[in-house]
């Protein structure tokens, strides 16, 4: 599987993640620690699905562990900071990205029992591809993610 795509969301991510000035959501949705986080948890389920998919094993993702808050306070907890939080997403997408490479068509092809959640939605609730499940990341997933961060920028003195 060609992740090409995904590598290059999460470099601008965590560039975007990195800079100064990230403030509070205006709509009292996540900060940016939060948005790491839940990034952490999702690419460690959908890697486990993966590496579930190459042992012979049929797996499921369901993300409502990965929008827990508690979970995702346990996630930021574990870490000295945003720079840490950087790091262990770089490398556990660096991970799920080795993972993703190695997949024959055969295993990117097998149907993946997914519940995805957005926003207290349901937004799907049924068997895709492991491809189409790690594609969204590059596709809709990480990018999303990444406006959400740029939107927590807080504007420096005297710009609106």
């Amino acid at each position: 599987m060609d992740t090409t795509a995904l590598r290059s969301a999460y470099d601008k991510l965590l560039e975007v993640a990195a800079r100064p000035g990230l403030g509070d959501a205006d709509d009292g949705g996540w900060n940016a620690d939060q948005i790491l986080a839940h990034l952490l948890s999702v690419d460690a389920s959908i890697a486990a699905v993966a590496l579930g998919v190459m042992a012979g094993s049929r797996p499921s993702f369901d993300n409502r562990i990965c929008l827990d808050s508690w979970n995702l306070d346990r996630i930021i907890a574990e870490h000295a900071g945003r720079a840490d939080l950087i790091d262990h997403v770089r490398s556990q997408a660096a991970v799920l990205c080795h993972v993703a490479d190695r997949l024959t068509e055969e295993a990117a092809s097998v149907l993946v029992p997914t519940l995805l959640l957005s926003n207290d939605a349901l937004v799907l609730d049924q068997p895709i591809p492991l491809a189409a499940l790690v594609g969204g990341l590059a596709d809709d997933h990480v990018p999303a993610h990444t406006q959400q961060i740029l939107d927590l920028r807080v504007a420096a003195p005297g710009h609106a």
